[in-house]
C-alpha cells in the first residue's frame, strides 16, 4: 500500500490550527490578546472557504470561543503550543481513496520547547484519532513545516533541519531520504542548505523548508527573495533561489521560480532581522491566504498571486504578530485532504 501526500492546492476536508497558549509565543507578541486576535483572524478567513477545527487546552475554551466564528469547530485537548503545522499529524491518501497520519517523532524543535511543550508531541495522534484516519508512525524527528510537496513525487526539504543532530544523530541522509520518501510517497528530494537568519535563533526552527520555497503548481516554486546585498539573508535567498533554478523535479521538468522578495526593515529589538516571508501562506478550497507586513511589498506579492490564481480569491491577513511569536499562517495550520474516506 503506498501512501502519498497530495499537493496542498487540492481539494480539503477541513484545516486544523491550535489556540496559541505558550507563554513564550504570547510574550514574544507582546499580549494575550495580540495573540489570540491574529490567530483567530486566520482561523475566521478560512471558515469562510472551509471548515476549520481548532484544538484549545481545556481552561482556553471559553477565551476561544469568544474570538472564533461561530463556523469553527473548537475541540479540547492539552496542547504547549500553537504551531499545527509541526506537532500536527500530516494527513496523507493511499490509491483506494483512505485517509492516513504521518505521526512524526516529535521534539520540540530540536528540544527547544521540552519538557515545557512534551503534550505536543500526542497531538497528532488526537487529529488521528479524530479524523478516523490510519496512523502511520514514524522514528524520523521531523516536523510539519519542514517539509513541502508538489504531491507529483518531489519533496523540499533543508540540511539544517532533518539532518541537524538536534533531530536525527544517527541518521544519514540516505536514510532520511528514504524515510520521507516512503512516508509521503515521493521519490526525489531537493535539499535547501539553511534558513533565514531569524529562524535559527532560540524561536526558531532550524530553517524550516515553508518560509524558503513552496510549490504553488506543478513544476512552478515560489521562493523568498532578499534583494538587498547588505542584508544578512540575501546570500542564503540567492543560494536558494540558484538550486531550484538549475534542478528538476521528479518528473524531469525544469522548475519556473518566482521569487517573492520579503518584506522590508522588519527587525527583532536586537537587530535580528525577523524571518517574515510571504512564501508562508496556506492554500484553502476555492482561496490562498497569504501573509501581510503592513509595508510596501504586500501589494507587489498579492498582485503575483492573483495573476497566479485567477480562479481563486486571494486574501491577505496581518502576519506580523504571528511571525512575532515564531511564525506564519502556514505554520499554524494544516490541512486534511478530501478523500474517499472522509467524503469525496
Amino acid at each position: 500500500m503506498t501512501w502519498t501526500m497530495p499537493a496542498e492546492w487540492l481539494p480539503h476536508k477541513r484545516t486544523w490550527m491550535a489556540w496559541p497558549c505558550s507563554s513564550a509565543v504570547i510574550d514574544s507578541i507582546g499580549s494575550a490578546q495580540k495573540a489570540h486576535e491574529a490567530w483567530s483572524t486566520v482561523a475566521n478567513t478560512i471558515a469562510g472557504f472551509e471548515p476549520v477545527t481548532m484544538v484549545c487546552n481545556p481552561e482556553d475554551e471559553g477565551t476561544a470561543r469568544g474570538y472564533l466564528a461561530p463556523e469553527v469547530t473548537l475541540i479540547t485537548h492539552p496542547i504547549g503550543d500553537s504551531w499545527m503545522r509541526d506537532a500536527g499529524a500530516t494527513f496523507v491518501v493511499n490509491e483506494a481513496g483512505a485517509l492516513g497520519g504521518i505521526d512524526w517523532t516529535f521534539n520540540g524543535w530540536g528540544g527547544r520547547t521540552f519538557p515545557e511543550g512534551a503534550a505536543d508531541a500526542l497531538l497528532a495522534r488526537r487529529l488521528i484519532s479524530e479524523t478516523g484516519a490510519t496512523r502511520i508512525p514514524s522514528k524520523l524527528v521531523n516536523e510539519g513545516g519542514g517539509i513541502h510537496v508538489d504531491g507529483e513525487g518531489t519533496v523540499l526539504l533543508t540540511e539544517t533541519v532533518q539532518l541537524n543532530h538536534n533531530r536525527n544523530p544517527s541518521w544519514t541522509r540516505a536514510e532520511v531520504e528514504a524515510e520521507i520518501h516512503a512516508r509521503l510517497g515521493t521519490r526525489k528530494a531537493i535539499w535547501l542548505p539553511r534558513g533565514l537568519l531569524g529562524d535559527t535563533m532560540d524561536n526558531g526552527t532550524d530553517g524550516h523548508v515553508d518560509t524558503l520555497a513552496n510549490f504553488v503548481k506543478p513544476g512552478v516554486v515560489v521562493v523568498h527573495g532578499q534583494p538587498d546585498p547588505n542584508h544578512p539573508d540575501h546570500q542564503t535567498a540567492t543560494e536558494i533561489e540558484a538550486i531550484l533554478r538549475r534542478e528538476t523535479d521528479a518528473k524531469g521538468r525544469p522548475l519556473e521560480v518566482i521569487v517573492l522578495n520579503g518584506p522590508e526593515g522588519l527587525f527583532e529589538d536586537d537587530g535580528t532581522p525577523m524571518p517574515c516571508s510571504y512564501v508562508n501562506f496556506s492554500f484553502v478550497n476555492g482561496g490562498v491566504v497569504l501573509c501581510g507586513f503592513g509595508t510596501p511589498q504586500d501589494a507587489e506579492v498579492e498582485s503575483v498571486f492573483r495573476r497566479l490564481f485567477n480562479d481563486r480569491t486571494v486574501v491577505m491577513v496581518p502576519a506580523l504578530n504571528i511571525f512575532k511569536g515564531g511564525g506564519g499562517v502556514h505554520c499554524i495550520t494544516q490541512q486534511e485532504p478530501l478523500c474517499q474516506t472522509n467524503g469525496a
